[in-house]
């Protein structure tokens, strides 16, 4: 009888002291609560924010999708805080224990914070709709990327903050180390610098087909920190430096306003007065009653030269339409009219050719 109430006492003085002198049963109680709690995060993540995603659709509003989207993280995250907060202050730790328990405690709280802030930065930007106006999208989305780095290191900062870790000391250290690749890095904070100026100035934007005189010709698929991505016209990939398109002239396609057709129409020299005025006129009243071109801008069909070769005249306009495209129908109309003109008018285009004469002895 003796011997089991001895294993009874035993038993007992165990289960008391438990692990690090902490209850058996409080710690089982604690971590039912963090159960509780982790049932009801997955309840959330199964029912809550699944039905008021549904309900959301049905809004014409794709801001308030873009907030559910962006909070699921930290809504998830909740409960596990909540959890482990009442779970851990229902069992009794001693004094350094405690200690350790509230740091954890602060660390899940400061994580929840700056995670939330992290998430929701870019779906406040799309409230300012008016920055679009000001700043490309590029910019904004730059901007974005920048506020995202700096809440994340200021929260890992807060942490170890949390932890007694100083900061100070660190940020002295990386500040000489900074300088050091500063120096090393002079190319990668220019081509930064340079590509801030792209996007402030709205030189061009993703989708745009840019050239740069005898460097590349393409359709702008990225703009980067360091380099942009062009597509080129045979569908090959050029990664540029930013600091070139900022210092090279650069020819943005895309926001041409008019197509130039620029012609010489060579003729022979066995055409007539009458012939030459009449197809000069024939071709300019085409182009001024055609709804191809833009009158504003000028048109201009005159006999430019007496060339080696040919009577030369000029025909110089502009489409209507500033895509590329279009414009290449509206050279093909023309060239088939100016050749029925041609043709209706008895006349015929000059070929390149020389006369050789032989001096006899």
């Amino acid at each position: 009888m003796n011997t089991i109430n001895n294993l009874l006492e035993i038993f007992l003085s165990v289960w008391k002291k438990g692990i690090f002198g902490i209850d058996i049963f409080q710690i089982l109680i604690g971590i039912l609560i963090f159960l509780i709690f982790l049932i009801f995060r997955g309840l959330i993540s199964g029912f809550i924010i699944k039905k008021l995603q549904v309900i959301l659709k049905k809004s014409t509003n794709k801001l308030d999708d873009t907030f559910v989207i962006a909070l699921e993280g930290p809504v998830r995250f909740l409960p596990l805080v909540f959890g482990f907060f009442v779970a851990s202050y229902y069992v009794t730790f001693s004094s350094e224990g405690r200690e350790t328990i509230d740091s954890i405690n602060r660390t899940l709280i400061t994580i929840l914070i700056f995670w939330t802030i992290y998430q929701v930065i870019e779906p406040i930007s799309y409230l300012f709709s008016g920055l679009d106006r000001l700043l490309t999208k590029e910019l904004i989305g730059w901007i974005i990327k920048s506020l995202k780095i700096l809440f994340f290191i200021l929260g890992l900062a807060a942490v170890l903050e949390l932890w007694g870790i100083k900061i100070g000391p660190i940020i002295a250290g990386l500040g000489l180390f900074g300088v050091a690749v500063a120096l090393a890095a002079q190319d990668l904070f220019k081509n930064l610098i340079s590509g801030i100026l792209i996007l402030v100035e709205k030189r061009f934007k993703i989708g745009d087909w840019i050239q740069v005189e005898g460097k590349l010709e393409g359709i702008v698929e990225k703009i980067g920190f360091r380099s942009t991505v062009v597509r080129k016209l045979d569908k090959s990939l050029v990664i540029i430096p930013n600091i070139q398109l900022a210092e090279n002239a650069l020819i943005n396609i895309s926001e041409s306003s008019n197509w130039r057709i620029r012609w010489t129409i060579n003729l022979n020299y066995n055409t007539t007065i009458d012939q030459l005025k009449k197809i000069r006129n024939d071709i300019e009243n085409y182009i001024n009653t055609s709804s191809d071109f833009d009158k504003k801008v000028g048109v201009s069909v005159r006999v430019e030269k007496i060339g080696e070769n040919s009577i030369d005249l000029l025909v110089r306009c502009f489409t209507t339409s500033n895509s590329w495209h279009e414009s290449i129908l509206i050279k093909e109309r023309l060239a088939i009219t100016i050749k029925e003109i041609m043709e209706a008018n008895k006349a015929s285009f000059a070929n390149p050719s020389k006369s050789f004469y032989i001096e006899k002895e």
